[in-house]
């Protein structure tokens, strides 16, 4: 088995924490810009429009991952101390409300301003799966996202008593390392990819369909509840994605098609 023995909380200052889970999410941002915006610069957008959409963006994600997590859970501890809606320290960020979101408003910002929204979103993508990689990092050391019990000799006992899984003496499935490997090789093939699909909004709608695609197969192995039909909440939703992703998908490829005559 492997063990893991590291404190979520990186370092105390007083009654303010600096925390893996966080540290990561500011690496990952960090590094998916640096691989974005050349991407973006590459494809006719401006930097100063890239900043603009990158603030109002970033804050809609993070609130979007937060929500979505939130009405997933059990609602009466957040009614009883709403406080709590915002306590991301306690672990759950849900990447299906941060993509709705930040798609939402982009597309809102880029009509506004006259920037091409699908040259955007391929971008966007480019930023997400960098950032996505990062947090399963943060995820790792939380044990916030682990499989079920197991005796692989890859299982992961979590010996840390701060981390939060609920038996710190028995080994898990490493969903999130699982989680990990795939947005790894997403990313590989996103950049193998990122000059070979070229017409705007198909980036985006392949990062879109095979994350759904890959959330829906490493769900199987998380440790969640079944809400209907044998599955769970994530996998319901990268079916309803699935099928957006492919009508975007076509929608873009007509669009060109039409453009183009």
């Amino acid at each position: 088995m492997i063990t893991i023995d590291i404190n979520p909380v990186l370092a105390q200052i007083g009654p303010f924490a600096i925390r893996w889970y966080g540290l990561m999410y500011v690496v990952g941002i960090i590094v998916g810009l640096f691989v974005a915006l050349p991407y973006a610069k590459e494809k006719g957008l401006k930097e100063d429009d890239l900043w603009g959409l990158f603030y109002p963006a970033a804050i809609a994600g993070f609130i979007g991952a937060r929500l979505y997590f939130v009405v997933q859970q059990p609602l009466e501890p957040y009614i009883e101390q709403p406080w709590r809606i915002l306590a991301t320290w306690e672990g759950g960020m849900a990447f299906f409300g941060a993509i709705f979101a930040v798609v939402a408003t982009l597309a809102i910002l880029c009509r506004r301003r006259g920037i091409p929204f699908w040259v955007v979103a391929d971008a966007g993508a480019m930023f997400a799966v960098v950032g996505q990689a990062f947090g399963r990092i943060g995820n790792i050391i939380n044990g916030d996202i682990v499989g079920y019990p197991t005796t692989l000799p890859w299982g992961v006992v979590y010996a840390n008593p701060a981390s939060f899984v609920a038996d710190h003496t028995i080994a898990y499935q490493p969903a999130a390392a699982y989680e990990l490997l795939f947005n790894i090789a997403l990313f590989a093939a996103m950049w193998f990819l990122r000059r070979r699909l070229t017409r705007p909004g198909s980036l985006f709608a392949f990062y879109l369909a095979s994350y759904s695609v890959g959330q829906f197969v490493l769900f199987f192995w998380r440790a969640n509840d079944i809400v209907a039909f044998g599955l769970k909440q994530a996998q319901c939703t990268a079916l309803v994605t699935l099928v957006l992703a492919a009508l975007i998908a076509w929608w873009v490829t007509r669009r060109e098609y039409r453009v183009s005559t």
